[in-house]
């Protein structure tokens, strides 16, 4: 697995600094742009688009801080897959049985649970909000202890977040209005 920091010849931090980020990114742009090679064997062209792909790879993973933290757990051997329905957090479970069946009632044309979705999607995404917090605060945890144990409940956190992102969605989706469908919404 290439190593982003690396590529980019940056220091491995989960709060980077945006700027420092962008800045090495146009520098290193510059350098490896596919134009500055039209001149040079074909080899020398590929290794450029090449490398300018990789390097946007990079860049596009590490402006992004769940990517980025999920770059990072790759890097140091932790699993990272997709969200499965057995994984609810216990705190959650109730309101996810809820939501469900709200949800349901909504697909078979009973509108009158829409309230209810939309006071579950505020709920829900106050939920990413907060454990966006609590991801930034382990981003430093880890920054200052390049500890594996804080990797551990990063990744779980993330686990977390994938879990209520994936069911705000859902009502998202159930909530916005179907063109085909001449059931109208209340």
């Amino acid at each position: 697995m290439t190593d982003y920091y690396e590529q980019l010849g940056i220091p491995r931090s989960l709060n980077l600094s945006l700027e420092t980020l962008r800045q090495r990114y146009y520098e290193l742009s510059r350098q490896l742009h596919p134009d500055r090679f039209m001149q040079k064997p074909e080899a020398e062209r590929q290794r450029a688009l090449d490398l300018s792909s990789a390097l946007n790879d990079a860049y596009r993973t590490l402006k992004d801080p769940i990517r980025r933290a999920q770059h990072v757990l790759s890097m140091e051997g932790f699993e990272i897959g997709e969200q499965r329905s057995k994984d609810v957090p216990a705190e959650l479970l109730e309101e996810v049985f809820e939501l469900n069946m709200a949800l349901e009632e909504m697909r078979g044309g009973d509108h009158s649970a829409r309230p209810q979705l939309e006071q579950a999607e505020k709920n829900f995404t106050i939920m990413l909000a907060e454990t966006d917090q609590q991801l930034q605060t382990l981003f430093a945890r880890y920054d200052s202890s390049q500890s594996r144990d804080v990797l551990g409940e990063i990744r779980n956190l993330l686990n977390r977040r994938k879990y209520i992102q994936n069911l705000v969605s859902e009502v998202e989706r159930t909530l916005s209005p179907n063109p085909q469908s001449s059931i109208p919404a209340r």
